[in-house]
């Protein structure tokens, strides 16, 4: 395929990236648009793919448009995208809060499909669920699909309305493992450790862990179970979180997402 991205920042150029890792796309066949001059030298430095600033015709000799630009951008590159692309040209969206419907109003562009992926995508580890418009046929959401999953894994989903669940679970997921893992290693720095040491360790428990849930067969449940024995240093840990209904507000903030998800795709 022949793939142009307008916006390249972290995200599209995670994209870009595992397209070319996985030779999906040429680098001569891959069209880079970012107006940023810094950021346009970098890429024609980095040799990434054919680099231009603006959206110009020649975005209609591309099979794929990517749209990575922030969502408060769109305005600003939606007249001119509408004014080149071509009826068999396939958009995919992976700008966060913009509808399908919204996106095909002005593009004046019915083949649109929108996915939301994770910043793990930076390093093939990401988790993307998307979903098409009515009129993208099934030769192009497949072939769509396996780039995707060039950066990770995908899950399609029939319903656009619940990309804003995955905004708020797997889209902003990563930011809430940030945010434990900081207070766990503020917990080590409490105890004594420096803040290395601590970092060490609360990074090689929550990889060890994460293999332990992908391998092990037993339930959440189970494996908590085998870390907190009966009147234990765990279940001390655990009455305290339970104390201050951590697990209640864990659900609440992530909630709290999606209601601004949904809030941001009404306009």
């Amino acid at each position: 395929m022949k793939i142009a991205i307008v916006g390249c920042g972290n995200m599209g150029m995670a994209f870009a990236k595992s397209f070319l890792q996985y030779d999906l796309v040429k680098k001569d066949d891959l069209l880079l648009i970012e107006k940023s001059t810094e950021r346009s030298q970098a890429l024609k430095a980095e040799k990434a793919g054919v680099v231009v600033d603006t959206i110009g015709p020649r975005v209609a000799e591309y099979d794929l448009v990517i749209l990575s630009v922030k969502p408060q951008d769109f305005g600003g590159v939606c007249d001119a995208l509408a004014a080149v692309i071509k009826p068999n040209q396939v958009v995919l969206s992976i700008m966060a809060g913009i509808p399908m419907s919204q996106i095909q109003q002005r593009l004046n562009h019915p083949l649109v499909i929108r996915a939301m992926p994770n910043t793990p995508a930076m390093l093939g580890m990401g988790i993307t669920g998307f979903t098409a418009a009515k009129e993208v046929d099934l030769t192009n959401l497949r072939r769509v699909e396996n780039l995707i999953n060039a950066t990770g894994r995908s899950i399609f989903l029939e319903d656009e309305a619940m990309l804003d669940a995955v905004t708020a679970l797997s889209g902003s997921g990563p930011a809430y493992f940030y945010y434990v893992v900081k207070a766990m290693v503020e917990a080590g720095r409490q105890m004594g450790f420096d803040e290395g040491v601590a970092t060490l360790l609360v990074k090689q428990t929550m990889l060890g862990s994460f293999h332990l849930i992908n391998n092990a067969d037993k339930s959440l449940d189970d494996l908590i179970k085998a870390v907190a024995s009966k009147g234990g240093t765990t279940e001390a840990a655990l009455r305290q979180f339970e104390a201050g209904s951590l697990a209640d507000t864990l659900v609440a903030g992530i909630r709290a997402a999606q209601v601004r998800a949904q809030e941001l795709s009404n306009g």
